[in-house]
Formats: structure tokens, sequence, C-alpha cells
């Protein structure tokens, strides 16, 4: 049976907005359940990664419920989260009004955009980040380009994404575990077993890590490197704008 929330081509948008509006009042739990927890340090790594200082300007797109973008904005920097499903927004807007300490406030904004086509110029950002969003595009080599496009000369992307590990043996596992496990915690959490079961349906699709380091590469950017999170299982794409 199809996943009611994938489909290749130009529906892909129009089933993820679906996916990520079914989903959003229980995203944050979810990701919490079935991650036991982690991704919120590797979001805090990503941060690191991105190097931010106060002052520079900070994006994140597919923020979702703003984890990345709250946390780039503590670091000081003038940063916007950018998504295209406002329900997502608008639990990121709920966090905000009850953010303490406010400070992060004044130098946070959301915008309701599309990740293929960035509503900003080129060379405005001094980072570009994306977690968990690049997979979910409808063609995630335009929005890569469209991250590098925004960013300043010497600016660092950060990709987080499941990938998809070396090791054959491991990888069965975690296929497995996506396949039998993440769908029922959607079911029991969400209501819904096919948007987490899209999850796999979506890395199956997705050249992963190597494939982004890769067009990191063809798009001249300089220091790439894949840095492997859990045997690949998670993993962060790195580069610098030229």
């Amino acid at each position: 049976m199809s996943n009611p929330f994938y489909a290749p081509g130009e529906k892909r948008a129009e089933k993820v907005h679906a996916l990520f509006a079914t989903i959003a009042r229980r995203y944050d739990f979810i990701n919490d359940v079935q991650s036991f927890g982690m991704h919120r340090h590797w979001k805090r790594r990503l941060v690191l990664l991105a190097n931010v200082k106060p002052g520079e300007r900070a994006l994140d797109i597919c923020c979702g419920t703003g984890d990345i973008a709250f946390a780039l904005a503590a670091t000081g920097a003038e940063t916007i989260g950018l998504d295209f499903t406002e329900e997502m927004l608008a639990v990121a807007g709920s966090r905000r009004a009850s953010s303490n300490p406010k400070s992060e406030i004044q130098n946070l904004k959301f915008v309701c955009g599309d990740a293929m086509k960035l509503p900003f110029p080129e060379n405005s950002f001094d980072a570009v980040t994306v977690g968990y969003g690049l997979r979910n595009l409808a063609n995630w080599e335009t929005g890569l380009n469209e991250m590098v496009r925004v960013a300043k000369p010497g600016a660092r992307i950060v990709v987080l994404d499941f990938g998809k590990p070396e090791n054959a043996l491991w990888r069965a596992i975690y296929f497995g575990y996506l396949r039998l496990c993440v769908p029922i915690f959607g079911l029991l959490f969400a209501g819904s077993a096919g948007a987490y079961a899209y999850i796999l349906e979506s890395l199956c699709q997705y050249p992963a890590q190597r494939g982004v380091g890769q067009r990191m590469r063809m798009f001249g950017m300089k220091n790439v490197r894949v840095i492997n999170l859990i045997g690949g299982a998670m993993s962060f794409n790195y580069g610098e704008k030229s």
C-alpha cells in the first residue's frame, strides 16, 4: 500500500505539507520518543557547527517548530526561521510567546516561505542551516542551491538529516527500526502510522550524506565534510561558501 504522505514529483510539496500539518502539535514529543531524546543533542551540535556570533545573520530553513532557530538566536545572531507549513509555525510562535528568558525574541523572526525559492537576496546570511528538511523537498538539489545562493562568501552551511549507514548489518537493523517501530510511535502518539512510515520511504529516495556532500563539492564549496552519528544513521553535511 502506498504511503498517503509520499508522492514523487509535482505533488511532493502538497503531500509533505499535509503530513506536517497533521503532526505539528505532537511533532516535538514524537521526536523525543523515536530518537530517545538525542535529536536535541544533535541540534545543539548543528548550532555549534554553524558557529554564528552575535550580530551575524542566520537562516534555518524548514524550521518546523523552531528548535534550531531558537538555538541560533540564543547565540546572539539575527535569526530567521522559515517553513511552509503554517501549523508548524504556529507551534513555533506559541513557543516564542512563552519563551523565558525573552532576550532571544528580539533577534528571532519566523517566516512562511518556500525553501526552494527563498525570499532573500544573494549573500544575505553568515550561516544557513536545515535540520530534517532537505530530504522532504520536492527537489533537494534546488533547496541546497538556494541555501548556497543566500549565503555570504565564507558562510557556513550545515545539513542534519537521517543517513544511510555504510555497514550493511547496521543499515538493515536501522531501516528495520524505521519500518517497524517508528510508525507505531506515530500511530500511538499522533494518530497516524503513515506520517512516520514516511520517514523510511523518503530516506530510500534520498541520497543522504554521500549525495549531499558530493553536491556541495559540485557547488565549489570548501571544507566540505560529512560527520556521521550513531554509525551513519544520522549525519551532518558541512561546507563553506567559496
